[in-house]
């Protein structure tokens, strides 16, 4: 296969996993065409323990400006064909890359295509919900609930990002979500059943433990799509449900309750007069 893998990490103060993740990718059976790491602003060693690998990878160091903005800087930079995703608390299996082109190879028409993962939480392996199932297809309606697409385990033609842009720079968390919903709503999603990461959580400085609220950021990104009538009979009734999730815990905070509820009810009008 001629085309090429790009592989992206952002970290930033990571100094105890950054190691892991990197070397995970250096270790593959079959290497990428090139490993960018992207430094958000790291205060920790992070920067100084990947200045160590500076004949193996390229470094881009930036200031604080989030995992959106680090992605984006990797993609703009990458030359490969293909982008690579890898967050920097998880890890690869040794043949990750090995099963993307062979899956990439028997699968011409896919442009985007992700792989099962191994779930750590808290050191110890758990199996994932149902809700979390992996699918494959057309999955814009089924993306809807939740994140069904990981990073780690994601693989995507560059030329997609011409098409649907890159990461949305204003969100602090669900970003990943938001650019799923744009892929998703325009090309069909690929899956390699076959485990090629290693995806741990439970740990404290996962972004989703600092965002109470998630499901502002998801509603923010289902937004975006409601002009597409043929979607929209999809979209209202998840924005809906997840507008009184909001709603009741911005009660209990006594924080915000009146906007989100006229929020709400012109979604509710807007159900009303389209279904």
């Amino acid at each position: 296969m001629n085309e090429k893998i790009s592989v992206i990490i952002p970290v930033f103060n990571r100094s105890a996993l950054i190691r892991r993740a990197v070397d995970s990718v250096l270790s593959q059976s079959l290497p990428p065409d090139e490993i960018i790491v992207v430094d958000d602003g790291s205060t920790d060693d992070t920067l100084r323990i990947l200045k160590n690998y500076e004949r193996k990878i390229k470094i881009i160091a930036q200031k604080n400006r989030g995992v959106s903005t680090a992605r984006n800087a990797g993609i703009r930079e990458a030359k490969g064909d293909w982008v690579a995703l890898l967050d920097s608390d998880d890890e690869w299996l040794p043949k990750k890359l090995e099963y993307a082109v062979e899956y990439i190879r028997n699968n011409p028409a896919i442009k985007i295509f992700q792989c099962e993962e191994i779930w750590i939480r808290n050191g110890k392996r758990v199996n994932p919900k149902i809700k979390h199932k992996k699918l494959s297809g057309n999955i814009f309606k089924e993306s809807l609930p939740l994140c069904i697409i990981s990073p780690s385990a994601v693989i995507i033609k560059k030329e997609i990002f011409s098409k649907v842009g890159l990461f949305d720079e204003t969100l602090p968390v669900c970003e990943d979500y938001d650019l799923w919903l744009r892929i998703t709503k325009r090309f069909t999603v690929g899956l390699d059943p076959r485990a090629g990461v290693i995806k741990y959580g439970g740990h404290a400085d996962q972004l989703s433990h600092a965002y109470a609220a998630m499901d502002i950021y998801r509603i923010k990104a289902m937004e975006k799509h409601l002009d597409d009538e043929n979607l929209r009979r999809f979209i209202l009734p998840e924005i809906i449900k997840k507008l009184k999730i909001v709603i009741n815990g911005a009660q209990k905070r006594q924080k915000d309750v009146d906007r989100l509820q006229e929020k709400l009810h012109k979604y509710n009008a807007m159900m009303l007069e389209n279904f």
